[in-house]
């Protein structure tokens, strides 16, 4: 005898439905708690790579000039076979590399060495996408019932997207590290006005400041302690602020470093510039949350519509609709 169907809403079985969500939302429990207890410190693999880059300073000083260079710069058979494909095709220019460098830097990326595949990149893959994208196109019949307009689109958009590719992931990449960063400098501030006022020197503040703030915010933390080694290295200490101010594309964080640089060179207290600093970026801080949520309605509504609206509807007229549907079956 077969067993008594379910009830049914537009033709689907409503139980096999509400088995499937069950099934997912037992699977997202499982992910969470998964995430929750396999929290890794985010700042063990930077402070390790930061020490290594300390030991790499050290034996760069200790060594002779004309070895310097190549203990300080790691090299890569790939990215080396990458720069003479380049050289040998005349695309790769010196501006192009200091460019790809500098964006290297800003998203976080320290092995400079890679800007090299990121100009390889933009050669190679719209050979690589576009290339069989224009034999899908042209070659076959997949596309055989679109436009010649639209046809042209496709073929043009992945060459031009290719090619933009590594770009658009460096930009996506400052773009989130500047964010991450730019939430943690007034705390950063205010501790650097405790150490300026417990009488430590610059870079041990630097240091103390990224040790207190590496679980935080580790993108802020690494930065600082790359800062502190670089203080404590550095012949001219202004370079160290002005790497800091190159690493990281945020006019608060040039703010900061003009007035280190202005502190070290008449002599200002630091702690009355750091605290005005940080009531200023506090202040913005909390102008651009009042900003975000005075436009959260505005955001809402179209959510709220789509998908919000339906599923009220369904829960509230839903039992309605099967009970008509089983009486007019009968």
């Amino acid at each position: 005898m077969d067993p008594t169907p379910g009830p049914t809403l537009l033709g689907i079985d409503v139980t096999w439905v509400a088995t499937l969500l069950s099934a997912v939302a037992t699977f997202a429990v499982l992910v969470a708690i998964y995430a929750a207890t396999t929290v890794r410190n985010p700042m063990s693999r930077r402070v390790k790579a930061l020490n290594e880059r300390r030991e790499q300073l050290k034996a760069g000083i200790a060594a002779a000039p004309s070895k310097r260079r190549a203990k300080l710069v790691q090299r890569s058979d790939t990215t080396d076979r990458m720069r003479s494909v380049l050289s040998s095709l005349k695309v790769l220019q010196d501006e192009q590399l200091k460019v790809a460098q500098l964006k290297l830097l800003q998203a976080g990326i320290r092995r400079r060495e890679w800007a090299v595949a990121v100009i390889f990149g933009r050669l190679v893959l719209p050979i690589v996408v576009g290339g069989p994208m224009l034999y899908f196109v042209y070659g076959t019949d997949a596309f055989a019932t679109w436009s010649p307009l639209k046809a042209y689109g496709l073929v043009a958009g992945s060459f031009l997207l290719a090619y933009k590719f590594p770009d658009l992931y460096l930009k996506n990449r400052i773009q989130k590290r500047s964010h991450a960063i730019r939430k943690g400098i007034p705390d950063a501030l205010d501790l650097l006005v405790i150490c300026a006022e417990a009488g430590l020197t610059v870079d041990a503040a630097f240091s103390r400041v990224a040790r207190e703030l590496g679980r935080a915010y580790p993108e802020l933390g690494e930065e600082f302690s790359l800062t502190s080694i670089e203080l404590g290295f550095l012949t001219d200490r202004r370079a160290a602020f002005e790497n800091l101010a190159m690493r990281i594309d945020l006019d608060a964080i040039r703010g900061v470093v003009t007035t280190m640089i202005q502190t070290e060179k008449y002599g200002t207290p630091l702690a009355s510039s750091l605290r005005v600093l940080s009531a200023e970026f506090r202040n913005e801080r909390m102008m651009r949350a009042e900003e975000k949520a005075a436009r959260l309605p505005a955001i809402m509504t179209v959510p709220l519509i789509l998908f919000i609206l339906p599923v009220l509807f369904i829960v509230i007229l839903g039992p309605a609709a099967c009970s008509i549907n089983d009486a007019l079956l009968k």
